[in-house]
């Protein structure tokens, strides 16, 4: 009997590193605990982005029919806040999701970033450019609309350094269009830049090019460090802006299968990456959340394939405790939140 309790006890001495291990790996989860919809007005759809203003207000959104919503909590609705293209006509564009033929008219803001020392809002829209708005709201001003002469395509993502208000963008494609996205995804598109406005001198400088599908831009909490996502090419890219390696780029993280959309900075340091990974035998969606630090490793994935289903998702923004969800796809006609894991 002895020897068997001792055999007992070593088999449990064993397993001991391996359950240890076990407990050290991020697995999948699901934020289970509560979640809600802020419903967007009627007929309005593709909440892409977020942004939240210095007191906490908002969240702000970018929605398909070319306009920035402020959802109000006195009232439990979203209001108009910002409009980026001065074309724009409310009668033409308001509750319209028919970008392909509207978008030049109406605009299509899809990043968007708040600069909490300066109380502006950044604005990458597809069509617009680079754009800029008060705290007032209104029509947005145009920062760049090109760069080098040539006029932007694409523009997909923003994201600001918190040391120097730098504005780093994206542009998704040189050759495509927001209506093309489907064509420009299954080409394998490698025509991608991430750039960089100084609001001090005004200039727009291209960093990196040849991106595959360039699409959400972070800036690390210490500004050494700029991070693109690559969602054709399923991997995040690291562009070192501060110490002995500046201006090198390397490759920060890769996802099989996963199509990287937008980075978020947390106040931690951390960065949440909204990653839809596709099954490629039966093309289905699975809408993660991906928390990655600083080097490169994957701390948290969390699943709302609860409550998207079969739906790409665009961003996940962590603000005061809770989850906010950004799809630009247009069956989604509301904003997301989950409550804290």
């Amino acid at each position: 009997m002895a020897i068997i309790s001792f055999a007992f006890s070593l088999t449990r001495v064993a397993m001991l590193p391996i359950f240890i291990l076990l407990l050290c790996i991020p697995l999948p989860m699901a934020l289970s605990l509560t979640f809600k919809k802020l419903p967007l007005p009627t007929g309005v759809n593709g909440p892409a982005s977020s942004a939240f203003d210095s007191l906490g207000g908002g969240p702000y959104v970018s929605v398909q029919d070319g306009r920035i919503l402020k959802y109000e909590e006195a009232t439990a609705c979203f209001v108009e806040f910002a409009f980026d293209a001065p074309t724009r006509s409310s009668a033409v564009c308001d509750g319209k999701s028919n970008y392909d033929d509207l978008g030049s008219t109406c605009g299509r803001p899809l990043g968007l970033d708040f600069n909490p020392l300066t109380q502006k809002f950044y604005v990458a829209d597809a069509y617009a450019g680079l754009m800029v708005v008060g705290p007032k709201g209104g029509l947005a001003t145009k920062l760049a609309g090109g760069v080098n002469g040539v006029p932007f395509r694409f523009l997909y993502g923003v994201g600001l350094d918190p040391l120097t208000g730098d504005v780093y963008f994206t542009e998704f494609s040189k050759v495509y269009q927001l209506r093309n996205f489907t064509q420009a995804v299954n080409n394998g598109d490698a025509t991608g830049s991430l750039l960089k406005y100084n609001p001090l001198t005004k200039q727009v400088s291209v960093l990196l090019s040849g991106l595959s599908g360039a699409s959400g831009v972070a800036v690390s909490a210490d500004g050494t460090f700029v991070l693109v996502g690559e969602l054709i090419g399923n991997r995040i890219k690291r562009l070192w802006i501060k110490g002995s390696k500046c201006n090198t780029a390397e490759t920060f993280i890769e996802f099989q299968n996963g199509r990287v959309n937008r980075i978020r900075r947390t106040k931690l340091g951390d960065f949440w990456v909204a990653v839809n990974v596709i099954n490629p035998a039966t093309n289905f969606i699975l809408p993660t959340g991906k928390r990655i630090n600083q080097f490169g490793t994957v701390l948290e994935t969390v699943r709302v394939d609860k409550e998207y289903s079969n739906t790409r998702i665009s961003e996940v923004h962590e603000h005061l405790g809770e989850y906010y969800i950004g799809s630009r796809n247009a069956t989604v006609t509301f904003v997301g939140v989950y409550d804290a894991i």
